[in-house]
């Protein structure tokens, strides 16, 4: 799973629908808000941001990476990938076959 923080929600949406129609993950879940503390530039910042959070495997997380980089608004995106060690076996499968790399 790789968690990308935006602007906002339609940012947010719009990043998680183009790895989707990508075949880059196979569900992307928007958290609308959520309140960040940070250091930016000597500066104390406080935003509300949205969550995305991308369901996909191991051998496209880079992939998703590099569309993340691309299409976010932001010079410098938060991008923090993690392990998933264990699921539903069928959740899982099912995932799988939705990035599966297509034919061109």
């Amino acid at each position: 799973m790789i968690m990308v923080t935006t602007g906002g929600r339609n940012d947010a949406e719009r990043l998680g629908e183009g790895l989707v129609v990508e075949h880059l993950a196979g569900c992307c879940t928007v958290v609308p808000m959520v309140h960040s503390t940070y250091y930016w530039k000597g500066q104390l910042r406080r935003e509300h941001e949205s969550l995305l959070l991308v369901k996909t495997v191991e051998s496209r997380a880079q992939a998703v990476q590099e569309y993340v980089r691309n299409n976010h608004s932001s010079e410098r995106p938060e991008i923090l990938q993690v392990a998933i060690e264990d699921g539903s076996p069928r959740y899982l499968q099912w995932l799988a076959e939705q990035v599966a790399e297509r034919p061109v």
